[in-house]
């Protein structure tokens, strides 16, 4: 076999049934067997490589299986850069292959010639240089191996062109014998009992519910358990959709931009069960204030988030599914009355901005309503962002794609594209804003190429929001390079892709607008005007602790 055929022998043997890429010179042979092959996964070819990563980013968050995006050398290889660090901020499976030049010319300057391994060292779990065709089959087999086992992450292979032309004859059960190293069930049974000492002790306990929740499969038992303990659960953005936004003990989002009664429950809780979070500096503010009146709980399959941003009162290291079925099996039914009804009038006392109107939250009630219930939720970064994490209706099964970690603009169409492609036949919903949109809108013609049913919406404020935002309330109102004067109409460029669309000025426009369902065919772009003067309320201040909010 040529090891372009090896490529593709593994992902048959892995089970990998949609590839995103962009060809270029040092990966031509493997194009050349994927157009050969007869039973090669179906490759999706992205306007942009760093798009193509966010597709299969997008794919691996929608599937929970490892996304595979092929890349060509130089420019094509750092174009993945921001797609890997993306992936590596939020804990997603990705196989990203890039071509390299042939071995020959390593080391020498060569024409698309670049150092990619050791580029996104510190952004990939794993990256391996291939300098041996032998190797390649069981470099690959580890490399799915390496990017789903323990905490997911990103992976790249770097193959020069010469190794996709090389013959070889490999081993295969050789290969099969490739066993990454099995993390061990700690008995944490002693860590167990004192977790549930802590819970019966505590007057005012709340659980922070973060994506180790989701990536473990585990929002059944972690709602069982909230139940069963009536211990209401806020979650870090990256943890939304664990628990249904309307069930009773659901908090929503804690932090910068969360809701002022979860805020205060966090600050004024006497134990805080963290739950497969990293307490990012957006959740928990100024640091040492958060939590500095609990006992903290943190449970995590990664040792290293233990003491990192947070000091522990408990840690328990191990799979947050395993851990909450042995917590479930052992807590105490509890009543808290008391403490449930001061958060519901900490509650009834906030705004929460649902005034009357052509407003961020009125229009995304609106786009709620008009969807599946099952439908994906994918947002860019921004105010847009923000406003999605607190309006959006999450049920307890809902795919809520974002970029957390690095808060990457532009993630949105390519993450759009593999979510989508992920679940045939469903309905995408890709809310944007138009400095995000922007960045990646050349992806529309991918969604036009493959008829994607995918409902755009712009958050269209002709302005850099969240920066605007920043820059009226801590900068004195010095708008530099935020606002976007060009009258620029997206429906106009949606049609330029032969992508039908609408400009929305009003409730009424927009009701208008989603009567017809017309993404259920193919993409749909809505153009939605707002006002500049929309923030996002609460807002806690850099540097401030989460119970200190400006509100409106």
């Amino acid at each position: 076999m040529k090891g372009a055929e090896v490529v593709l022998e593994v992902f048959k043997r892995e089970n990998v049934e949609l590839l995103f890429g962009y060809p270029g010179g040092a990966v031509i042979p493997l194009y050349d067997a994927l157009y050969r092959a007869d039973d090669a996964p179906r490759h999706i070819r992205t306007v942009h490589e760093q798009n193509a990563v966010h597709a299969a980013d997008g794919y691996a968050r929608a599937t929970g299986k490892p996304g595979v995006c092929i890349v060509t050398s130089g420019p094509g290889a750092s174009n993945t850069i921001t797609g890997l660090a993306t992936a590596f901020m939020d804990s997603v499976p990705l196989v990203v292959l890039t071509g390299q030049v042939p071995s020959a010319l390593l080391g020498k300057d060569s024409f698309q010639e670049l150092d990619i391994t050791g580029i996104t060292f510190s952004i990939t779990k794993h990256n391996y240089l291939v300098r041996d065709v032998a190797d390649l089959a069981g470099i690959l087999t580890e490399a799915f191996q390496v990017a789903s086992s323990g905490r997911p992450g990103p992976v790249l292979i770097d193959i020069p062109k010469d190794i996709f032309q090389a013959e070889t004859e490999p081993d295969w059960d050789a290969v099969n014998q490739v066993v990454m190293e099995e993390i061990k069930t700690p008995d944490y049974s002693a860590e167990i009992q004192e977790a549930i000492a802590l819970i019966r002790k505590a007057k005012r306990p709340v659980i922070l519910a973060g994506g180790g929740v989701k990536l473990s499969g585990a929002t059944v038992e972690l709602v069982a358990f909230a139940e069963k303990t009536q211990i209401p659960v806020m979650n870090t953005l990256m943890g939304l959709g664990t628990i249904d936004r309307k069930h009773s003990l659901s908090l929503g989002m804690i932090g910068m931009h969360g809701y002022k009664h979860g805020n205060l429950a966090a600050s004024q809780s006497d134990l805080i069960l963290a739950i497969g979070t990293r307490f990012s500096d957006r959740v928990v503010g100024k640091r040492g204030s958060f939590g500095k009146n609990s006992s903290i709980v943190h449970i995590d399959l990664d040792p290293t988030e233990f003491g990192k941003n947070v000091e522990h009162s408990l840690a328990i290291r191990g799979d947050v599914k395993e851990i909450l079925l042995k917590l479930l099996g052992k807590a105490p039914e509890c009543e808290r009355p008391i403490w449930l009804n001061r958060i519901q009038d900490w509650k009834d006392g906030a705004s929460v901005n649902r005034v009357s109107g052509f407003t961020p939250a009125n229009i995304l009630a609106g786009i709620n309503k008009a969807v599946d219930p099952r439908a994906a939720v994918v947002t860019d970064v921004g105010q847009h962002q923000m406003w999605t994490a607190q309006y959006w209706d999450f049920k307890e099964s809902t795919d809520f794609i974002t970029s957390g970690g690095l808060g990457t603009m532009g993630f949105g169409p390519g993450a759009a594209i593999g979510a989508s492609l992920a679940k045939p036949g469903s309905t995408t919903v890709l809310i944007t804003g138009d400095g995000s949109f922007r960045m990646s809108a050349s992806e529309l013609l991918t969604m036009a190429k493959h008829r994607l049913p995918i409902l755009i919406a712009v958050m269209n404020n002709r302005a850099l929001g969240m920066v605007r935002q920043w820059q009226q309330l801590f900068q004195e109102e010095r708008y530099a390079e935020t606002i976007n004067d060009e009258d620029m109409s997206f429906e106009a460029l949606a049609s330029v892709y032969k992508i039908p669309g609408a400009t929305v000025r009003s409730m009424e426009e927009l009701e208008a607008a989603l009567k017809e369902k017309k993404w259920e065919t193919g993409p749909y772009l809505l153009d939605i005007l707002i006002e500049d003067t929309h923030n996002v309320y609460p807002i806690v201040p850099p540097g401030q602790p989460i119970d200190q909010l400006i509100t409106e």
